[in-house]
């Protein structure tokens, strides 16, 4: 035991007379700030060697067609052009055509639409095969779906669409419907069937096509293969307009300004508001003469 004990104390002494020693500090801090760093250098320059290894990821790579798949782009709807509701449109033909307001007496005649005993103009275009087949109705533009009717036996199950520059395309007389309120639908993907309605019997299997515009129908046929951009409704103004330009001789002049100023002041000198309602009269009015014309050829006195 006091051998043990000898030894234990001689350690001790041994251990304080180290410590006594001037340069025994700072001979502990020197190599431990050097362990240290070395320790750090090694560690960075592990990392580095493995950054090095792993630049290029052969093990996404070494299966064919593991990750060569280009990331999915969101087509601009603003840029689609508006597109046919249905393939192969080169065989289809529109059994009943846009009500024109600027149209002829024969071609506003062909537009009326007659239910019951009574007529209206026809505010998009009902399209047929002609062979009374169903076909697939396609969405004119890339949207969403904001109105589904499936309950309508007069106009047929109708869809909204809703798209960009705030128009929206309808499609009515159609079946087998396959979408729902809320889808986002791509261009040419499938929406419906084409069907029936009883407000166009004689039309058959057919799909009703509209194109709107501030909820103002258009004709289809002006904007097929352009962009959504371009859709627009004409007023009394722009129409007045575009005729004084028409009139205008070679030289460059036009009518006196008394005469221009007075056709302003006849019509579309308002809101826009005022000319689109101005444009909804007239064209109730020039239906409701076709209507008297219509009836006064089938039922003379």
């Amino acid at each position: 035991m006091r051998e043990e004990e000898k030894k234990r104390t001689s350690q001790e002494s041994s251990f304080k007379r180290f410590f006594k020693k001037r340069w025994a500090f700072p001979a502990i801090y020197i190599a431990s700030a050097a362990i240290i760093l070395t320790a750090v250098l090694w560690y960075q320059t592990s990392n580095t060697n493995v950054a090095k290894d792993n630049k290029y990821d052969y093990n996404a790579t070494d299966i064919a067609g593991k990750n060569n798949n280009p990331p999915a782009i969101e087509v601009n709807s603003a840029l689609e052009n508006i597109k046919w509701p249905l393939a192969n449109f080169e065989t289809a033909s529109i059994q009943k055509p846009f009500y024109d307001v600027n149209g002829s007496d024969a071609e506003q005649e062909a537009a009326l639409v007659e239910y019951g005993n009574s007529y209206q103009p026809n505010t998009g275009v009902d399209i047929t095969l002609g062979n009374g087949e169903t076909f697939d109705v396609l969405a004119a533009l890339s949207g969403t779906v904001i109105k589904v009717s499936a309950e309508d036996t007069i106009l047929g199950n109708a869809i909204v669409i809703q798209h960009d520059n705030n128009v929206v395309t309808q499609y009515q007389s159609v079946k087998d419907i396959k979408v729902v309120e809320g889808d986002k639908v791509k261009q040419g993907q499938p929406i419906a069937k084409a069907g029936q309605s009883l407000l166009n019997e004689e039309a058959g299997v057919h799909v009703h096509f509209e194109i709107r515009k501030d909820s103002t129908p258009v004709n289809p046929i002006s904007f097929f293969d352009k962009p959504v951009s371009s859709v627009m409704v004409e007023t009394p103004a722009a129409k007045e307009d575009k005729a004084v330009e028409e009139q205008t001789s070679p030289e460059g002049t036009t009518e006196t300004d008394d005469s221009v100023d007075t056709n302003k002041n006849a019509e579309g000198t308002g809101t826009p508001e005022e000319d689109k309602k101005d444009e909804g009269d007239k064209t109730d009015k020039k239906a409701d003469e076709n209507a008297d014309s219509i009836k006064s050829k089938t039922n003379p006195s």
